[in-house]
Formats: structure tokens, C-alpha cells, sequence
């Protein structure tokens, strides 16, 4: 089985769902036959190259709304082992490191994408990491285990520019327009960071291929990102 999650690096809900997932595909008896492969989305594609203060840029977005959002995250977030800290947290472009998450799947295989995945969600929203920084990108690559040279002079250049961007014009056309998205078997999606055990009954509802689409989980505000 082939699960595809469509998600960005400066999405907080992507993380919870991403940790929710993780925890039903541990309890999914066909786990060892499920590959799990990460596709770009960025929630604010026009963001500046230059970093700046997660709160500032939230508040300027949101209004007074921001602090009770990021509070509510952030208590979500403790249930499933994320240590937020929004306060040293950077806004930022996330293009490059949905071009290091191709790297990392193209070159070294899902697993050691899914590990990059997990370091720099945890980079941008637990260590104040500017993700949208080439030499910040590449240590935290090379923590993932991807080669240093190697991982310099990609970023330093333009491959996997185009194809990201293709994945992301994918996403656009296919309707994805709120992440984290689930897609299972390219057929049936759930949208959201839905509990662990809604996860798990999709998992085992695709594996049974019962011949009728899997009903995408209800999305709302309060467990997605959306545009």
C-alpha cells in the first residue's frame, strides 16, 4: 500500500497528523507493506526568502486570534510528544526544503525521507531552525543522514526545482487545497490530523479493498492548515 502525504514543512497540524499516522501504522498489522512517501505543499508560497518571527507574521495575518491558535496547537502538540515553541519559531520559505525532502526520497529512499521529514518539522517548530536557510537545511540533512557535499551543491543549484514544482502544481490540480492530506493508493483521501484510530480504520479499510471508495474523514479549522 502506497500512502502519499501532502504536506509543508511550516504547517503545525502536519506534525500532529504526521505523529497521529505514525502511531496507527505501528498498530496495522500490514504495516511492513505500506510505503510512506511525503509531497510538497506550501500553505504561503510567496514567503519571503529572508526569515522573520513565526509570532509577528501571525498576528499580522490573524489578528488577536493568533496567540489562542498557536496556545491550542501547542497543548494538542504535548499529547503527542511535539514541543512547540512558537516563540523562537521563524516564518519562512519552505521551497528548499520540500527540494531537500525530493533529494532525500529519490536518492536515499522513503524511510530516510520520513526521518528528514521529522527533523525539519521539529527544526522549524521545537529549535527556532531557519528552514529556508541553505547551510541550516544541510545540517539537518546531514543529521538525517544524507551526504554533506552532496546535499551543498544541490541546494546550491537548481535540481529538483523543476519537479517540485510539478508536485506542487499536481497538488493544485488534483484538489488538495488544505493539508496534511492522506492519499491512499492514489484513490482515497483524509484530509486533517485525525486520531490515531480514524488512521488505522483507513488503513485497514484500503487493505481489505472492499471495492468502494474510502470515505474522507470530515476536515475542519481545527485539524488542518489551509490557504
Amino acid at each position: 500500500m502506497k500512502v502519499e502525504i501532502y504536506s509543508d514543512i511550516a504547517c503545525p497540524w502536519c506534525y500532529i497528523g504526521k505523529r497521529r499516522f505514525e502511531q496507527a501504522l505501528d498498530r496495522f498489522e500490514g504495516k511492513d507493506g505500506v510505503e510512506v512517501v511525503y509531497r510538497p505543499y506550501q500553505l504561503v508560497p510567496d514567503a519571503p526568502e529572508t526569515a522573520s518571527p513565526h509570532r509577528a507574521w501571525l498576528a499580522e495575518r490573524y489578528g488577536p486570534q493568533s496567540v489562542a491558535m498557536d496556545a491550542r496547537v501547542a497543548e494538542l502538540g504535548k499529547a503527542e510528544g511535539i514541543d512547540y515553541d512558537f516563540d523562537a519559531a521563524l516564518h519562512a520559505n519552505t521551497f528548499l526544503g520540500h527540494r531537500l525532502l525530493h533529494l532525500a526520497e529519490t536518492e536515499y529512499g522513503a524511510a530516510v525521507q520520513g526521518d528528514l521529514k521529522e527533523r525539519l518539522l521539529k527544526a522549524h517548530f521545537s529549535d527556532g531552525v531557519d528552514v529556508g536557510d541553505r547551510e541550516q537545511l544541510t545540517e539537518v540533512a546531514v543529521a538525517a543522514g544524507l551526504d554533506r557535499a552532496r546535499v551543498a551543491a544541490y541546494l546550491a543549484g537548481e535540481e529538483g526545482t523543476a519537479e517540485v514544482r510539478a508536485q506542487l502544481a499536481e497538488a493544485r490540480e488534483i484538489g488538495i487545497s488544505a493539508v496534511p492530506t492522506f492519499v491512499f493508493e492514489g484513490k482515497w483521501a483524509v484530509q486533517g490530523g485525525q486520531e490515531a484510530e480514524a488512521f488505522l480504520q483507513v488503513l485497514k479499510q484500503v487493505a481489505a479493498e472492499t471495492g468502494t471508495a474510502v470515505p474522507a474523514a470530515n476536515a475542519c479549522a481545527d485539524d488542518a492548515c489551509a490557504i
